[in-house]
């Protein structure tokens, strides 16, 4: 069984001292409030293996079901909440520095993943050890070139048995790319016309490959970047609501409140007044295989006392593909 008694760790949620460039540390030090009441924005990158019990992480306002050998891979900027929570885990953490010089691409590595048989065996064997030498060698250079190349080998036995054999299509890179420039500028501009000149291709070939990879267009694509984000704001700070509009490039608060009720449903009054209410602000649930990325689609809420899997919402969304940011990227 994992270790979930390793020396504790920084809350990820809010402003700590600089954290070590590795730590593992249980699922219950992840938030602050024990009760997780709010969701928290992540703050580093993480690995969450599910050790005892079963219940459901809320991941950007998706709900990922946990049960012993479920592996979670959140990345900075997600909100995560696990009410309760119902189940113990082990959490991994690193710093991006940690893996400089090894050659591990973390896109590969799904949001959710149910192990099973070797590859359970394998990853339950290299977090326990890695929990193990982070509570044992705290310090030293010889300590940090041992943490370091543990964590490169589980990742990249993350990758390898999640690894896509198929080339992929020109417009699979096309929106990869496009994705990439989205999450650097959605808080800049919305209009994919500055995103095509950056890229230095059309509008059409932009729009013909988000089509083609998520269904939807490259404007919608966007669209959906920013009311994530605004939703993350709203859910986990308490930043004036025209404030969160400002900083997503909204100059009137009507405007921002116009945007964000179309995209998501609810105005962003209401989405905040139900954050505390965990089973009554739910969004619609993503077949754990799809969600291959923090930002997989559009989010909405239920109303008052709905369950989170009962499929009813105020207003219905149709299937989405991998959204871009902090996703595969």
């Amino acid at each position: 069984m994992v270790s979930t008694d390793p020396s504790p760790a920084p809350s990820i949620g809010s402003a700590s001292p600089v954290p070590d460039e590795i730590a593992t540390f249980a699922l219950a030090d992840l938030a602050g409030d024990p009760g997780w009441r709010r969701p928290v924005i992540v703050e580093r990158e993480l690995l969450i293996l599910t050790t005892r019990g079963h219940g459901d992480a809320e991941l950007d306002f998706h709900l990922l079901p946990c049960r012993p050998g479920t592996l979670l891979r959140v990345r900075p900027g997600q909100v995560l909440r696990c009410a309760g929570p119902q189940f113990d885990a082990t959490v991994v953490a690193w710093e991006p520095e940690a893996l400089r010089g090894f050659d591990v691409d973390l896109s590969t590595t799904v949001t959710w993943r149910q192990l099973a048989g070797e590859d359970e065996d394998a990853v339950i064997s290299e977090v326990s050890q890695l929990a193990v030498d982070c509570q044992r060698h705290p310090d030293g250079q010889t300590a940090r070139t041992l943490l370091r190349h543990q964590l490169a080998v589980l990742l990249l036995r993350l990758a390898l048995a999640h690894a896509e054999p198929s080339p992929a299509r020109p417009e699979d890179e096309t929106f990869h790319r496009f994705r990439r420039e989205v999450e650097h500028g959605y808080p800049h501009t919305r209009r994919v016309e500055d995103y095509a000149a950056g890229l230095g291709c059309s509008v059409r070939t932009l729009t013909r490959a988000c089509l083609a990879v998520t269904g939807r267009s490259a404007k919608q694509v966007v669209d959906e970047r920013v009311a994530l984000q605004a939703g993350r704001l709203l859910a986990a700070t308490d930043q004036p609501i025209a404030q969160i509009g400002r900083e997503l490039g909204f100059s009137e608060p009507t405007n921002f409140g116009r945007f964000f009720t179309r995209e998501v449903g609810v105005s962003p009054g209401a989405f905040r007044a139900a954050r505390d209410h965990p089973a009554g602000r739910v969004v619609r649930p993503r077949p754990p295989a799809e969600s291959t990325g923090a930002n997989s689609g559009r989010f909405r809420v239920s109303t008052p006392g709905e369950s989170a899997n009962s499929g009813h919402a105020t207003r219905p969304r149709p299937p989405a593909g991998p959204l871009g940011g902090a996703g595969r990227a």
